[in-house]
């Protein structure tokens, strides 16, 4: 398969809205590819190289000064190939060889080729072929139910390697994926509701927790090794010390559980969450003395040899307070007093309580309706897409951000507003040196970046509005923080914003 093959479906994805004509592109790519081209396109096409980042940035690549091809002639072979090299050169001279190989292949592209690598290896290349596309397109491709894709890549977690198992071997090929002790799921997401009352009235037989202000953990233990992973599955167990030996601890042999973590003040509330946070790239052992974390553990996918992702939550709960002990969320299943548990959780200097279907498996990576959560205070989680220049005591800082929801037919993030109210003098510094290090292109007055920082925005509420294209716009929108712990995978979607219109 050729890597033009690839760049002119990736112009076909940026063509169009619909979902159905992008998972039609990209079934057609599937289709095409041969058995050692798929996992690369699927990666390409995904927008990041199975490699990873290379360490390759604009500048690097603008100053190898390439010549384009005038005909298509690499291979998607060749591309991951060359990749490959780069990302395992090191040692002495590595930085010249790195160059050779990445002058080279940049000049067997044509000049589409070539905007199309940069924007690859820039993480630039946001045309629309989200997970979520890519799901439905190897189902097609494969003639396999959406669901058993689905459920592979949950286990996976990786996409090239869902893909690869659906075009070789078909459903069976996918059922083979297991939960595997030491490779992470991606985590249940919750659902917004508009109250308690009706979070309750929709989940009739339903467990309700506190809802923490914490950074999100997945912990896998078999045996002594124990692994500690983040929401975006980034593994952290070395910061994080005390709970790999508070997980090593529990009275089992084997256990996945999912939860949250937060540094706690003496009073027994929760910090801010920007310090939890500091912690997952700190080893520094006064850092580590004063900023110890409490985990508070709400799921359990494994136990001692058996997979509980299938069981009901009523059956995963028992397994939980079975194992974790002292170290479970509060909560209650079928409360007499749901609200009493909401003053609580408020009360303590939490969020509110996420309302949960006691039948419900575990469905990773999804943001379904069997989880709920009730908060008093309306929040999103958006994206970054640019900040404007202030003026008078904020000149000289970027300061006024453009605000976007995710797309969930894999378009690039929509726009729904503008803010520059709640950035303290420290956040205002923290983005002006940062955006610049993500940014795509500027004017005089606003410098755009790549979508890839997610920003907690409190608001209002929300209008219909034509100035945007998704229709709508933010009311009274205030910067609550920014979530180093979210990718823009997480953001909120386009229609979790319309959810938010009044009726009527």
């Amino acid at each position: 398969m050729l890597l033009d093959d690839v760049v002119r479906a990736s112009a076909d994805l940026a063509a169009t809205r619909s979902r159905k004509a992008k998972t039609a592109v990209l079934a057609e790519v599937l289709r095409t590819a041969g058995p050692g081209e798929l996992t690369a396109a699927v990666a390409f096409l995904t927008g990041q190289p199975a490699q990873g980042r290379i360490g390759a940035g604009w500048r690097t690549l603008a100053e190898l000064g390439a010549e384009p091809a005038t005909e298509p002639a690499l291979t998607v072979a060749d591309v991951d190939a060359a990749l490959g090299e780069v990302a395992t050169t090191s040692g002495s001279g590595s930085a010249t060889r790195r160059a050779e190989v990445l002058g080279a292949l940049l000049s067997s592209a044509t000049k589409a080729e070539q905007d199309f690598l940069f924007r690859l290896l820039t993480g630039e290349l946001r045309q629309g072929a989200l997970e979520g596309v890519m799901v439905d397109a190897i189902a097609a491709a494969a003639e396999v139910p959406g669901e058993v894709v689905r459920r592979a890549f949950m286990l996976s977690g990786r996409l090239p390697a869902t893909a690869e198992a659906a075009m070789s071997g078909g459903i069976e090929a996918l059922r083979e994926f297991r939960l595997e002790l030491g490779r992470p799921v991606r985590p249940m997401l919750a659902s917004p509701a508009e109250s308690l009352p009706d979070a309750l009235t929709e989940l009739s037989s339903a467990v309700v927790e506190y809802k923490m202000d914490g950074a999100r953990i997945q912990v896998h233990r078999d045996g002594d090794e124990v692994h500690v992973y983040t929401r975006t599955l980034r593994e952290i167990t070395a910061h994080v010390g005390e709970l790999a030996e508070l997980v090593r601890a529990l009275p089992c042999t084997s256990v996945v559980l999912d939860g949250e973590t937060l540094a706690l003040a003496d009073d027994g509330r929760p910090r801010p969450f920007q310090e939890t946070m500091s912690r997952f790239g700190s080893t520094r052992e006064e850092q580590v003395r004063a900023l110890l974390l409490r985990p508070y553990f709400f799921d359990c996918l494994h136990l001692d040899g058996t997979d509980l992702l299938d069981a009901p939550l009523r059956e995963r709960n028992a397994a939980l307070r079975q194992v974790a002990g002292e170290h479970v969320i509060p909560g209650q299943s079928e409360p007499a007093d749901p609200d009493a548990l909401l003053t609580a959780s408020l009360a303590a200097g939490h969020e509110g309580v996420v309302v949960k279907d006691l039948e419900s498996p575990y469905a990773a990576g999804r943001r379904g309706r069997a989880w709920l959560k009730v908060k008093p205070v309306h929040t999103l989680d958006l994206v970054v897409l640019a900040a404007e220049w202030g003026h008078g005591r904020r000149t000289g800082y970027l300061s006024n951000l453009h605000l976007g929801a995710r797309d969930p037919d894999g378009g690039a993030p929509i726009m729904v507003g503008k803010t520059f109210k709640g950035l303290t003098d420290q956040l205002l510094s923290w983005q002006t040196e940062r955006l610049p290090e993500l940014e795509s292109h500027r004017d005089d007055w606003t410098v755009h970046v790549r979508p890839e920082l997610v920003v907690e925005i409190e608001l209002d509420g929300v209008q219909a509005s034509s100035r945007y294209a998704g229709g709508v716009a933010l009311r009274f929108a205030r910067v609550v923080r920014y979530r180093p712990d979210k990718e823009a995978r997480d953001a909120d979607t386009i229609d979790a914003v319309r959810a938010m219109l009044p009726s009527g």
